[in-house]
Order: C-alpha cells, then structure tokens, then sequence
C-alpha cells in the first residue's frame, strides 16, 4: 500500500493519521477492550509506543529523502537486533544451539534480500543523514520490546492496551495533522481518509496478531522478533516479485529461500 501511495502521490502522513481511526474502531467492536478500573496501567509504555509508531513513519520518509532507499532499507531491517538482544537480556530467554542458528540465518536472509543493486537516491549534501538512519535503526528496534512489554502485562489485557495505544497514537498524529494543516505545510485531503481507513484495517490485524503471538510464546520473544521480522522480508518480496514485477537478483531469491529455512528452524527450536 505504501508503494502504491508513492505512485499515486498520496500523502503517506495522512493516510497514517486516519488509519488510527479505522483500528480503534476494529479494537473496540472486536477486542471489547474494558477500560474500567485500569489497575496501574503503563502509560509511559503506551504514550512511547504511541508516540513512535506515526514519527517513525515520518522519519522514514526522510531518510529515504536523504539517504536513499537503500540505506534505510538496511537500517530498518537490521533493527531486529534490538529486539532479539532484549529477548535475552531483558526477557530471560535461553538460548539453544538450534535457535542461535536459526537466528544467524535469519540475518544472512535478511543481508541478502536488500536490493544492493539499486540505486540509492542519496540526496547531496545531506552531511546529517546518517542521524535519521540511526533513529530508523533504534525506533524499529524500541517499538518491537515495546510491544513484547505491553503483551507481558498481566494486569491488563492486550485487547485493552492495543485500544488505548492505537487512541494516543491517533491523539498525536491528529495533533500534527492539524499543525501542518495550520501552517500552510501540508493540504488536507478528504479522500486520504478512506485511503487510511483500508491501511487501518492491515495495521490492526498486523498489530494485535502480533501480540497474540507474543501471549502465546511468552517465553521464547526471540521467536516471535525473528518470525515476524523475516516473515515481513519474504512477504514483502513475493509481492513485490508478483504483483509489482520487480527484478530480483539471485542473492535476493536465495535470501527468500534462507528466510523459509531460518523460519522453520526458529520454529523447531
């Protein structure tokens, strides 16, 4: 959808805006979250995640800007070294021979699977580009322990806590919205809402699958980081190889082909 958005000229920060409203809507009729009597809830947890999920979008746009699709491309998928060092620092996992293979491959997937024979696009003159690669780097990486954080609190459910981020996620994104509709920076456009409304029905289910998976393997966060992570990269390249006919080169099908393994290994162990 985002490489639809590009082709059309959509205005990728509002329909990223309005897609918040399509997964509060899906949260509140389908998860029946129940906001009585939170106890302690983490609102310092939320409002982060909350905050990262709509700036991360935007940081993204500019590093694409500045230092080419390619660079962040790589920042962005080696972010899930993050998540996979909390898994056992943070989160007490035990590593097992299998798995740390398993993991090793999942990287040499994802290594493979960039497009290093695109052209990058690096703007010139962007001396500071390298900082919003960073912040690709480490905010992909937050969001995914923030979200294993928010699927390990016990005292309230994630169908409650899904609700409550994705309504400040809304809260803050809507407040930029009308900021840079105010000053002139940006043009308001009815049509993006319907446009966010479909891209919210995709970020719903992509989000509370997640965490779903991260209840159901409380216990082995590595897993479901790897999962999901290489999953996305070979998703991502089937439907770019069938339906946009982009090229691939031969060190990207054989990273699909070592992604299905890296999964299946993750999964054995």
């Amino acid at each position: 959808m985002l490489k639809l958005a590009k082709r059309y000229h959509i205005d990728v920060y509002q329909a990223i805006t309005w897609n918040y409203s399509m997964a509060i809507v899906l949260s509140r009729i389908f998860l029946n979250p129940h906001l009585a009597n939170l106890h302690d809830p983490p609102i310092f947890t939320y409002s982060l995640l909350a905050l990262l999920l709509p700036a991360l979008f935007v940081i993204l746009a500019v590093s694409v800007r500045l230092s080419g699709i390619v660079r962040t491309d790589i920042a962005q998928r080696l972010s899930l070294f993050i998540p996979i060092i909390a898994a056992f620092l943070l989160f007490g996992e035990k590593i097992t021979p299998l798995k740390a293979i398993g993991i090793v491959l999942g990287f040499t997937a994802i290594i493979c699977t960039i497009p290093w024979q695109k052209k990058s696009g690096v703007k010139p003159g962007s001396s500071n580009a390298w900082i919003y690669l960073l912040i690709v780097f480490t905010g992909m990486g937050i969001i995914d322990v923030l979200f294993k954080q928010i699927a390990a609190f016990k005292a309230i459910s994630y169908n409650s806590s899904l609700f409550i981020v994705f309504v400040l996620a809304f809260i803050f994104s809507l407040i930029g919205l009308f900021y840079q509709v105010i000053t002139k920076k940006m043009r308001f456009s009815w049509p993006h809402i319907f446009i966010g409304w479909v891209l919210g029905i995709a970020n719903f289910g992509n989000i509370l699958f997640y965490l779903k998976a991260h209840r159901a393997l409380a216990n082995q966060p590595s897993t479901v980081f790897s999962a999901m992570n290489i999953g996305v990269i070979v998703t991502g390249a089937l439907v770019g190889l069938i339906i946009f006919k982009e090229k691939l080169s031969l060190l990207n099908k054989a990273g699909i082909v070592i992604a299905i393994i890296a999964i299946v290994v993750i999964a054995k162990s």
